[in-house]
């Protein structure tokens, strides 16, 4: 075989191996009896929903066959939110922690440092507990905001980095800056929460956890 061939055959293999990494999942798949924190604030109890089984930790539930656990306060802090994690975490033991706070923070004008640091600690507390993490960010006060365009705090990427945790971008943004998707400027409506979950199922495919 001459040199020109083996060269052609090499290059073949390595786009398959390519093509192969590329759609192969990074994550081994959660089983169905699984148990999933969702710790967050309004947008994850439901606000704005028409029941409580439109909100998307129900609407994960039942796409999902997880036991899925509702940890969102309507109003709560990332602070909060960190003070009730522990026990949430003892009760519970999840398999997988998705974060999805600090819309109040910025609501409320709490320093950006406090903000990151408490959900850094969310984030290290959920590991340290053996749960794997998903991160969601959420979008912060800004002129565009106001106007109808949101877009995600930089903190979020920064702590998916430094903690090398799966990130969920836009998802928030994506629903709170369309009015046909909102039942106020901070809160979804069922178009919106189902929108939401599309979007969160497409993520936790990506990475491998439901298959």
């Amino acid at each position: 075989m001459s040199y020109k061939y083996v060269l052609q055959a090499a290059c073949i293999a390595l786009i398959g191996l390519f093509v192969n990494a590329c759609g192969a999942s990074h994550e081994q798949a959660l089983s169905q009896n699984s148990t999933v924190l969702i710790l967050g604030d309004s947008l994850t109890q439901g606000v704005g929903a028409s029941s409580k089984t439109m909100a998307y930790p129900s609407l994960l539930a039942q796409s999902s066959g997880w036991n899925v656990i509702n940890g969102g306060v309507s109003g709560n802090t990332s602070a909060q939110a960190l003070e009730r994690l522990p026990d949430l975490l003892s009760e519970y033991q999840p398999e997988l922690v998705i974060i999805s706070i600090g819309g109040n923070d910025f609501l409320q004008q709490k320093p950006n440092t406090e903000t990151r640091a408490n959900i850094s600690q969310s984030i290290q507390l959920s590991q340290q507990n053996g749960a794997k993490v998903l991160l969601v960010a959420v979008p912060y006060l800004s002129l565009a905001a106001a106007i109808g365009h949101p877009s995600d705090h930089d903190m979020y990427e920064q702590l998916a980095k430094e903690h090398q945790v799966y990130l969920l971008q836009d998802a928030w943004s994506d629903v709170l800056g369309d009015e046909d998707l909102r039942a106020d400027t901070v809160h979804a409506n069922d178009a919106g929460y189902a929108k939401f979950h599309t979007t969160l199922v497409k993520k936790l495919e990506q990475i491998g956890w439901l298959p």
